[in-house]
């Protein structure tokens, strides 16, 4: 069961994958943060019995770094302390105590290696390790929201082939590339669903000529420094206009763009809310954050 907080609610989504078939969704819902987040997690724990899942839970985009960088040169068992004295001059808080996860980044030929340093402050886990505690909310996962996009991306995966993946949120853009299920690229943009909800006809023109210059330019980039990776097309999920954005994309850019549409990769028969494409893309953070552990 994924506990997501996203602005003033929280989201839950409980996905499950029957052996040889596609990934189910059983649950998805959305609660209204009322008093404080301590207080709706306590309810939660007890009407939606919290206790009899293995929860996971994200970090909000403020409490880590996500940061590229080549691999150590040392042994496996010395690479995280290799890491935290490159990372301190990376971040801008201290990394000793700090917590750091690394997902390798896989390359062919004699190209150098790098890795993804997921780098956290650590009163920002051991808050976030204290509300669910406190909350009687036992939370056996953080993780990030550029590996729960992951996590929904892959199950697009065409054999063989990169996939781009577009998530447009209330809050900014964020876009990955992936490739065989690994993370390849993962770029925030300033862009939000609410701005392009929001704007006129002309300055949301603007905007998305802009968000298409900006993804071309990183598209073309990822194809020089990944030259063996084709990149088959861009998916797109906002919570807002979601075939909008699409078509206007699709207009400027050489990749072929398409809507996410998870109706293609899972099942969600109960849960009919999830037909719609922006109430997909609201809940995209919940839904990848529960396949984490069933990926």
């Amino acid at each position: 069961m994924s506990v997501v907080r996203n602005g003033d609610r929280i989201d839950l989504a409980h996905v499950i994958r029957p052996a040889g078939k596609c990934p189910e969704i059983q649950l998805c819902e959305s609660f209204r943060i009322e008093k404080d987040e301590h207080d709706a997690l306590s309810r939660l724990a007890q009407s939606r019995g919290l206790k009899r899942y293995r929860c996971a839970t994200l970090l909000g985009d403020a409490e880590y770094r996500l940061v590229q960088i080549e691999a150590p040169a040392v042994p496996l068992e010395e690479r995280l302390q290799a890491l935290r004295w490159r990372l301190k001059d990376v971040v801008d808080f201290s990394v000793e105590g700090a917590a750091i996860a690394v997902a390798d980044i896989p390359v062919e030929g004699s190209r150098q290696a790098s890795v993804f340093a997921v780098v956290a402050p650590q009163a920002a886990v051991g808050e976030r390790m204290s509300l669910f505690h406190g909350s009687k909310v036992p939370l056996e996962a953080i993780d990030i929201p550029e590996m729960a996009v992951r996590n929904v991306a892959v199950l697009f995966e065409e054999p063989n082939r990169g996939l781009a993946f577009l998530v447009l949120t209330k809050g900014d853009g964020l876009l990955t590339i992936t490739y065989r299920g690994e993370l390849y690229l993962s770029r925030r943009i300033e862009v939000s669903s609410a701005a392009l909800a929001e704007a006129d006809q002309e300055r949301r023109q603007q905007m998305l000529e802009r968000l298409a210059l900006e993804l071309q330019r990183t598209f073309d980039n990822f194809d020089r420094q990944y030259g063996f990776i084709s990149v088959s097309r861009l998916l797109v999920a906002s919570e807002a206009d979601c075939a909008g954005v699409v078509a206007a994309l699709g207009q400027n850019l050489y990749l072929p763009v398409q809507l996410a549409d998870l109706g293609q990769v899972a099942e969600f028969n109960t849960l009919p809310e999830l037909r719609s494409a922006e109430r997909q893309a609201q809940s995209l953070l919940a839904i990848g954050t529960a396949l984490r552990t069933a990926v």
